[in-house]
C-alpha cells in the first residue's frame, strides 16, 4: 500500500479508539515535528511513554550527583540535559556549578578519558544516565579505564532497560493497545525482545524509525494489528533481528540486571543495569538511589510518563512549567514529553 493510501486509512479510520503508545524521546519529538496527530482519525491515540532518560532518572540520583559534586576533589561529567533536572528540592547541577561546584559536559563519556589525564589529582565522576542505546559506550569506557589503568574515573550509574519498563505498565493497567517501539534501542536489542510481552498481552509493537513516513507506516501497522501479539520490525535498514550482539556481550561483561527505580514509578524490577562486582570499585555511589521526590508536588510528570495523562492535562503545563522555568524533569529535557509538547504546540487528543 502506498503512503498516500495510508495517511487516507489512517485519517478516515472509524473502528475502536486505539492507544499507541511511544517510549522513545527522539519520537516523541519526531510526531511532533512532523505534524502526525494531525493526520490522525480522532480514535487514534498517541501516548507518550518513559522514553526520556533523564525524566526518568529518581530525584535521589541527582541529590547523590550534587553531593559529590560539592567535593572540590571531585569534577562531575555529564551530558547537557541532566545539568538542569532537579533533585529533591530546586537545586540542579547548574545552580550547584554557580556554587563553586566542577560540572563538566561533554559530547561523549568517552571525553573523561582526556580529562582525567590532564588532571589526575581530580576524581571525574561520569553520570551514567540512558537505556540500551548508550549503554555499550558506557561499557567501553569501563573497558578503556581498566586497559588505561586509570585511577581516577568512577561512575554514577542510573542506566535503564526498556522491556522491564514496558511490562511493567501493562502489568499496572495502562490504558495501551500498541507500542511504537524505539528504534534505537532496538539496534541493540533486536526486535525479539519484545515478543513475550506481546503475547502475554495480546498487543502489536511496531519498530519504527523516525521519519514522518516511517512513522506513519508504523502506526497504521499497529492499528491494523489491534489486539494481536505481534512484533513488526518497520526499520529494518537499521534494525536486525537480534540487534547487535557483540553490543550485548560488552555490555554484558561489565554489568548485571539491577531492579531501577524509575522517576514516579518506583522499583521495576530487573530494569537496571549496574556494575558486576568485580568492577564496583569504579563506582561512585549508584547503589540504593531509590527515593524520590518532587520539587513542585504539584508537578504530574510520573502520570505522563505512565501514559495517564498528556502534558497538557497536568495543570502546570504551560502555565508555572515552561523550559525556561521547568518544574519536572518531563519539561527540562529535549526528549521530555512536556518539553517536546510545549514546543511543538502538540494538543492532539
Amino acid at each position: 500500500m502506498d503512503l498516500e493510501k495510508i495517511k487516507e486509512e489512517l485519517k478516515n479510520y472509524d473502528g475502536e479508539d486505539v492507544q499507541i503508545m511511544e517510549v522513545c524521546g527522539s519520537h516523541t519529538g519526531a510526531i511532533a515535528k512532523n505534524g502526525i496527530p494531525g493526520l490522525l482519525s480522532t480514535h487514534i491515540h498517541l501516548l507518550s511513554g518513559p522514553g526520556c532518560p533523564v525524566c526518568v532518572t529518581p530525584s535521589s540520583y541527582v541529590d547523590k550527583l550534587l553531593d559529590l559534586a560539592m567535593d572540590p576533589k571531585n569534577c562531575i561529567v555529564t551530558f547537557g540535559d541532566l545539568i538542569r533536572v532537579p533533585g529533591s528540592t530546586k537545586r540542579t547541577l547548574s545552580t550547584a556549578r554557580g556554587e563553586g561546584a566542577r560540572v563538566e559536559m561533554v559530547y561523549s563519556p568517552m571525553d573523561t578519558i582526556e580529562l582525567a589525564k590532564k588532571d589526575p589529582d581530580t576524581t571525574y565522576i561520569f553520570a551514567a544516565v540512558g537505556f540500551e542505546t548508550t549503554t555499550p559506550v558506557y561499557a567501553l569506557l569501563v573497558d578503556e579505564i581498566i586497559r588505561q589503568d586509570i585511577r581516577n574515573i568512577k561512575l554514577l550509574t542510573a542506566i535503564k532497560t526498556m522491556p522491564e519498563v514496558i511490562r511493567y505498565l501493562m502489568e499496572s493497567g495502562a490504558p495501551i493497545d500498541g507500542f511504537l517501539a524505539p528504534g534505537h534501542v532496538s539496534v541493540v536489542t533486536g526486535v525479539h525482545v519484545y515478543e513475550p510481552i506481546a503475547r502475554d498481552f495480546h498487543i502489536p509493537f511496531g519498530v519504527a524509525g523516525f521519519q514522518g513516513e516511517e512513522l506513519l507506516v508504523a502506526i497504521y501497522g499497529i492499528v491494523k494489528a489491534r489486539g494481536c501479539g505481534k512484533v513488526m520490525n518497520f526499520y529494518p535498514s537499521v534494525v536486525k533481528e537480534d540487534g547487535n550482539p557483540a553490543a550485548r556481550a560488552m555490555i554484558d561483561k561489565y554489568f548485571e540486571k539491577y531492579d531501577a527505580a524509575w522517576r514516579g514509578m518506583g522499583i521495576v524490577p530487573g530494569s537496571g543495569k549496574i556494575l558486576r562486582p568485580e568492577y564496583q570499585y569504579l563506582d561512585a555511589g549508584s547503589f540504593g538511589l531509590d527515593q524520590d521526590h518532587k520539587a513542585n508536588p504539584a508537578c504530574s510528570c510520573d502520570r505522563v510518563l505512565m501514559g495517564k495523562i498528556r502534558p497538557y492535562d497536568c495543570p502546570l503545563f504551560g502555565k508555572v512549567c515552561t523550559p525556561l522555568n521547568p518544574q519536572g524533569a518531563c519539561m527540562v529535557s529535549t526528549e521530555g514529553s512536556c518539553f517536546s509538547y510545549f514546543s511543538n504546540h502538540r494538543h492532539d487528543r
